[in-house]
């Protein structure tokens, strides 16, 4: 029943944040709002709705440190694994990119927000800050007016949808029918995205905590891998599909924005909600591991030179290598309280046997 809990929250965060983005791209659209904002917010905030109703629910459901691993997995899954599996199907260009500083801005943020978890704590006034600094982001890169509108075609076509052919259904009964009908379908699918987010999120959560006590490892190591894992497929489909037409900036551009957004949009509003405590594995281990990311594709963005197969499979490996040392002790995570229960209630067994062992040598002595 767990992992059918866990099974059914994937999918539904996978197919309520698809179709709310298709929702909201489709009714900006309609509503004459031009292809730059529609990328830097409604493209932008949907691909990243998976991670933020899942570190909501974690931080209500009184789980803060999946919040934080949520934010911190994703990020390095989306460098890790998301280029590095495009890269491998098809090298990545990093031409028009190259000539913007959004890269430059994530390795800042990713620096400040490592400054920031360093203290153990992410406090409410914090989370304001990162919010302002997000609103400050996005203005810059709304005046800076060099965003690709081909990326945005990408992505809000709905050929990199999940069920294309659904999409491009629905949309030929509402052209047909008209505007209010086109309006409705829109509002309807943002409707069906939002509640498979929050029920999908509430799902993954509860499967999640009953996986981590269940197998004794700690819910910051459910976050950093299987839910982040989970939560990153949005990006995931959304670079191969662009990295498949060559449209190897948006592939980039769909990373960095997506990182962005998880650390000054996400643990900006959760952070808001309550503080939040920052597990001491996270702070020694996963945030560098993030950082290192950063470093390890920012050469290729700056010479504009191409994310190629075999770069792309040392960033896989590497992804892989680092959620097996989340399980396997190398991360330093501390195991679980129920694994340490289990540990403390095997000593003391142990010792009662060990105790009656002497006491019956004892009396066979007298």
């Amino acid at each position: 029943m767990t992992y059918l809990m866990v099974t059914g929250g994937l999918v539904l965060l996978l197919f309520g944040g698809d179709v709310l983005v298709k929702g909201a791209v489709t009714l900006a659209q309609r509503l004459s709002i031009p292809p730059l904002v529609i990328g830097l917010t409604v493209v932008a905030f949907g691909t990243s709705s998976p991670e933020l109703v899942v570190s909501l629910d974690a931080v209500i459901s009184g789980a803060p440190e999946i919040a934080i691993g949520n934010v911190v997995g994703s990020n390095i899954a989306n460098i890790l694994l998301v280029l590095g599996l495009s890269a491998v199907i098809v090298p990545i260009a990093c031409v028009e990119i190259s000539k913007r500083h959004d890269v430059a801005i994530m390795f800042a943020v990713t620096l400040g927000f490592i400054a920031l978890c360093w203290s153990g704590q992410l406090l409410i006034w914090q989370g304001a800050v990162m919010i302002l600094l997000l609103c400050g982001y996005l203005a810059w890169s709304y005046y800076s007016g060099q965003n690709d509108d081909e990326g945005i075609e990408v992505i809000s076509s709905g050929s990199d949808s999940i069920l294309p052919w659904f999409y491009r259904w629905l949309n030929k009964i509402g052209l047909e029918r008209g505007t209010a009908t086109h309006l409705l379908l829109s509002l309807g699918f943002i409707v069906a995205g939002i509640a498979g987010l929050v029920v999908g999120a509430h799902l993954l959560i509860e499967g999640s905590i009953e996986i981590a006590v269940a197998a004794g490892v700690s819910k910051a190591t459910i976050g950093l891998s299987l839910i982040a894992l989970g939560t990153s497929l949005p990006e995931l489909a959304t670079s191969i599909v662009a990295a498949i037409r060559r449209h190897g900036d948006v592939a980039i551009g769909n990373v960095v924005g997506s990182n962005l957004f998880n650390i000054l949009g996400i643990m900006g509003i959760t952070s808001m909600v309550r503080t939040l405590p920052i597990p001491e594995q996270i702070v020694n281990y996963d945030l560098w591991v993030m950082l290192v990311a950063v470093i390890l594709v920012t050469p290729f963005v700056y010479r504009g030179k191409p994310i190629g197969r075999l770069f792309g499979a040392f960033l896989t490996t590497t992804y892989l290598i680092y959620v097996l040392s989340l399980y396997h002790g190398m991360s330093g995570m501390p195991k679980s309280n129920t694994s340490q229960a289990m540990q403390l209630t095997t000593t003391k067994h142990n010792a009662r046997i060990l105790l009656a062992n002497r006491q019956f040598v004892a009396s066979i002595d007298h």
